[in-house]
């Protein structure tokens, strides 16, 4: 792409006018992956500070230099957001191909994954062709991709935008994580319905306080990105969105609490999933998931309304949301020789509450809950969660997370500050999962939480393979092979 064209839109015409018309090939952040013909983009980081390495990437071939200062280089361009810059960029040379996309964004600390997982199966069961982005990669045309982030970098997303439109892909339904937000990584983007599902405690590492991580959020209820916002009525943070001034587009409302544009009553809950009435701006129907919890039944409502909002009548979409099976890593059960096993992604004081209430009414012996914390993330959490553990379970296992650099014993004792009753610490995942299976019996609960469908470990800036699943499994055939069951089948 030529540089004119590749700045169209974040030049003015003065500036465009300037530069020189050169074959550009990418746009790159890293100095170090800097390659003849590409433009560098200085970010500002928490640590870096991309002016630090302008010399590095010319000297690897930049075409160009975006920066927020006059570096008084010839071939500087000075913009006033260089992430927005960024994003920009990275839409241009991937040719704007998110604007050929119907994008779907949702936003929220718990929630977004099984709402875009289960939004994007209904969706596909309706007709379209659809690709998902989110804290499980993307993954569109019979692809799986791993991405990093729960939203990818501009240059990354872009490229998959291009990809999907290539692939056929008409609708993309994505996670929307704050960071983002708060880093501008969508700018450029149009997302024709924004969903927040709620704001609870998480991420204060980096944003500091609650109202600032709302702010981050509220950030993306903007005509500037959405045509229409979908909020969860029984969230206090995300109702305060639906009484604030001067917003400049419409809102929708779900929820099972509040009054909402689409609401749920008569529900009733089983080990098997849920089933209630769904009234949608006064058009009802029975609903039947297989999905458990409140929670899942307001992710439900959320997918229900989304999926009307594009143009569905509710008695498909209710069909349609049938016939979806449990997300990844979502509430996840397995039977264990009589015990229910329940595997959740659980990592914040809210999630780890709402997954234990539900397992808690679903339990008839006790209920075990094993749990960490990530390390080199919000630590004001970790006794949050050692006392809600503590109130809900008979028993309580701390264990390891993803401990990244910290040591997995100190995050342990800043969990075990919040603890009360009967609890254990095993800082090994695998040997504190084979423990806690040991103990139960028929009619228990195992409740691990904290990872989900992650498949590795993160240590000291490695990533070892790990999974929840495959412990639990491993556990499964010793206890076969003690009893001399011979199973080789089993998965």
């Amino acid at each position: 792409m030529k540089a004119k064209e590749l700045f169209s839109g974040i030049l003015n015409e003065e500036k465009l006018s300037k530069i020189q018309d050169k074959s550009i090939s990418r746009i790159v952040a890293n100095s170090k992956g800097v390659e003849d013909g590409d433009v560098f983009v200085c970010l500002k980081g928490g640590k870096f500070n991309g002016i630090d390495y302008v010399a590095e990437a010319i000297n690897n071939g930049a075409s160009f230099v975006v920066s927020e200062e006059d570096l008084g280089l010839d071939n500087g361009i000075v913009v006033e957001n260089s992430r927005s810059a960024f994003a920009l960029l990275s839409k241009n040379i991937n040719n704007r191909a998110c604007d050929k996309l119907n994008i779907i964004g949702i936003t929220g600390t718990n929630g977004k994954t099984s709402i875009a997982n289960m939004l994007g199966g209904v969706l596909a069961k309706l007709g379209r062709n659809v690709g998902v982005i989110g804290t499980l990669g993307a993954s569109y045309a019979g692809k799986r991709y791993e991405t990093g982030f729960t939203t990818p970098d501009p240059d990354v997303l872009h490229r998959i935008f291009k990809d999907m439109v290539v692939c056929g892909v008409d609708t993309v339904v994505m996670e929307v994580s704050a960071h983002a937000l708060a880093l501008d990584k969508l700018d450029g983007i149009k997302f024709s319905v924004g969903v927040l599902t709620n704001i609870t405690q998480d991420h204060l590492d980096f944003f500091k306080t609650m109202d600032a991580y709302a702010k981050a959020k509220f950030s993306f209820f903007d005509a500037k990105y959405c045509k229409t916002g979908l909020i969860c009525s029984d969230d206090d943070y995300a109702k305060k969105l639906m009484f604030t001034p001067n917003l400049n587009l419409p809102i929708v409302s779900y929820g099972i609490n509040n009054p909402s544009d689409c609401f749920a009553t008569s529900i009733k809950q089983s080990s098997k999933g849920s089933k209630f009435y769904c009234n949608c701006v006064d058009d009802i129907a029975e609903v039947n998931t297989k999905f458990l919890g409140k929670f899942n039944i307001e992710n439900t409502l959320a997918t229900i309304t989304t999926a009307c909002l594009q143009g569905f009548k509710l008695n498909d979409v209710v069909k349609a949301l049938s016939e979806i099976d449990p997300i990844e890593g979502r509430m996840n059960v397995i039977d264990v020789e009589g015990v229910n096993v329940i595997i959740d992604y659980a990592h914040t004081p809210d999630g780890l509450e709402n997954i234990l209430k539900t397992a808690k009414s679903l339990t008839s012996g006790k209920l075990y809950a094993l749990f960490g914390c990530g390390g080199n993330r919000d630590k004001s959490k970790r006794p949050i969660m050692g006392k809600i553990a503590s109130k809900l379970a008979d028993h309580v296992i701390l264990t390891s997370d993803n401990p990244r650099f910290e040591e997995p014993n100190e995050i342990i004792k800043e969990i075990q500050k919040g603890v009360s009753g009967s609890y254990e610490i095993c800082a090994n995942r695998s040997c504190a999962i084979q423990t806690a299976l040991s103990k139960c019996s028929s009619g228990d609960t195992l409740v691990i939480a904290g990872k989900g469908a992650e498949r590795t470990q993160e240590i000291n800036g490695q990533k070892i393979p790990f999974s929840d699943y495959e412990e639990v499994y491993k556990h499964q055939k010793l206890r076969k092979s003690i009893c001399g069951v011979n199973d080789e089948h089993f998965d």
